[in-house]
């Protein structure tokens, strides 16, 4: 399988995308600039309207991004464009209505990476924040992107919403993202993309170990860290949302399904059930997007009927506390 790169500004379909061993390999993130606040003399300075935010709909480090954006009620301060679903002969390519990039003649992401460094070398994901006045990429890092919303771009949205990293409860909060990554939001592509057994074998056993661990933590309390939802809560939805529709099945994470965890299926629900979050959820572009964008892994590009699961069914965990 390949997912392409750019090598020195030039795309090719080389992404070196396993180690010697089989295991997957992700790379870490090429654009790191941050929007601070506003100001003149900043490299980024806050300002509606001035930037907006890449995405793919079908993607999960993307989705958190668009939640973050939605909780901080910034749809009319950030606006969004995104990609098409399915992943194309040169990487993520904008959807043909996109009016916005069409008159500026771009048709794929990679040309914004080279626009920002002509000799860009790496692969090139979404989610990305876009400077509409300089014409560069602020970040592809996703974490920092909804750190950002968040914590920045906040301020010129709708009021009344809480920080989603409190500092009381940050150092909680960057412990169980970090096991969360390692053992669940990475590891089912791990898994998923392995071409050696071990590797394979090594991956499955992170992600379900995790989950038992997710399963044990959310019996006795509501959310994951304190008594509203965190950015822990909103970097783990993503992934739930997709575990049963994709890496059950389509990434062999299939010893147990989320609707076999009763805690974790009710919790699932519950953010889901939260405002604005149901409509962050595009479960088209997930089907779609994953099952044809993986030739080796599903060489026909069938998408599966998929799960039966009432995501709006009373959850039950009001009575909970952390």
């Amino acid at each position: 399988m390949s997912l392409g790169q750019l090598v020195n500004g030039r795309w090719t379909d080389d992404d070196m995308l396993h180690d010697s061993s089989g295991a997957f390999l992700r790379t870490s993130s090429g654009f790191g600039g941050e929007v601070i606040g506003q100001g003149e003399g900043r490299s980024h300075p806050l300002a509606p309207a001035r930037y907006s935010l890449i995405v793919s709909l079908s993607c999960p480090w993307s989705h958190r991004a668009v939640i973050a954006r939605t909780l901080a009620g910034l749809d009319a301060v950030v606006p969004i464009s995104d990609v098409e679903p399915v992943i194309g002969a040169e990487g993520w390519a904008f959807r043909a209505e996109n009016e916005t990039w069409r008159e500026r003649d771009v048709r794929w992401l990679h040309q914004l990476y080279t626009a920002t460094d002509p000799d860009f070398t790496g692969r090139v994901t979404v989610p990305v924040l876009w400077d509409e006045v300089q014409n560069r990429i602020v970040s592809n890092d996703s974490a920092a992107i909804m750190r950002m919303l968040d914590e920045v771009f906040s301020v010129l949205g709708e009021p009344g919403w809480p920080m989603l990293r409190p500092h009381a409860l940050a150092g909680e909060i960057d412990a169980v993202n970090d096991r969360i990554y390692r053992g669940l939001a990475n590891a089912v592509y791990r898994a998923g993309f392995a071409v050696a057994q071990r590797a394979y074998d090594e991956s499955v056993e992170r992600v379900f170990e995790t989950l038992g661990w997710l399963e044990a933590r959310l019996s006795g309390q509501r959310y994951l860290v304190g008594n509203a939802p965190t950015e822990a809560d909103w970097r783990l939805f993503p992934a739930l949302v997709r575990f049963d529709e994709i890496y059950n099945t389509h990434f062999k994470c299939n010893r147990q399904r989320l609707t076999d965890y009763p805690a974790l299926w009710a919790y699932a629900r519950d953010l889901y059930q939260q405002p604005g979050i149901a409509d962050t959820v595009a479960w088209s572009d997930i089907r779609i997007g994953y099952y044809r964008s993986h030739p080796d892994i599903n060489p026909h590009g069938i998408v599966p009927i998929g799960p039966k699961a009432d995501w709006s069914a009373p959850h039950g965990r009001e009575k909970l506390v952390a």
